[in-house]
Order: structure tokens, then sequence, then C-alpha cells
């Protein structure tokens, strides 16, 4: 199965994974839900490139996950906020960030002692 074709296959993890399956989209919804809304703050937190995050962004919007709204002329700019079938996806989120607590705890490096 072509990635491009997940949006009509019959199963719906399939179809969802169409619109948030990979590691940007979903970190990009993670911040989006911790109240982040501006592209020069998700680079930021991020550290993604200018364009992978605009790509993804669009997709969010064409999806109706989140919607653009301009906060500047000139220059233009624009602000990034979930939609409900944006916010609906959190109850998701919620459970990945508790699956990867438990099971993917943070490994702190031991510094050794010279």
């Amino acid at each position: 199965m072509k990635w491009d074709e997940l949006d009509t296959n019959w199963c719906p993890v399939a179809r969802a994974m169409s619109v948030v399956g990979d590691r940007w989209t979903l970190l990009i919804l993670r911040d989006c839900f911790l109240g982040i809304s501006r592209f020069e703050d998700f680079q930021k937190s991020l550290g993604v490139t200018r364009h992978v995050l605009s790509e993804r962004l669009k997709r969010l919007v064409e999806a109706g996950v989140i919607e653009k709204h301009a906060y500047s002329v000139k220059p233009p700019r624009f602000e990034y906020k979930l939609t409900p079938k944006g916010k609906d996806l959190g109850p998701a989120l919620a459970a990945l960030k508790d699956w990867g607590k438990m099971y993917m705890p943070v490994r702190r490096q031991v510094q050794s002692e010279n």
C-alpha cells in the first residue's frame, strides 16, 4: 500500500495515519495542545526545517485539523489553531504520551567518574 493511498483505505487507523502519520505532524499537534501557534515558535520547539514545517502545517490546514489566521499583514504572519476536529485528537495524543511514559522512560546518561 502506498502512503498517498491511505486516505481511501478501508481501515480507519490507516485513514487517520494519512493525516497524522509522521513524527513532525504529531509533534506539531502536541505543540498546538501546549499553546504554541506561531511558525517561528513551532520551529524553535521542534528544530524542524522551515520547508518540512511549512509542508506539515499546510497538510494539517487542508485536512481541517488546524486553521490558519493572519496576525500580521506586513510582513505576512500566521497563527495556527486547532479546529474541533484537531481538538478531538487530544485523547489519542494523551494515550501516546502515557504509553511513552510507561514504556519509553527517559534514560539519563551516567557520567563516568575519572
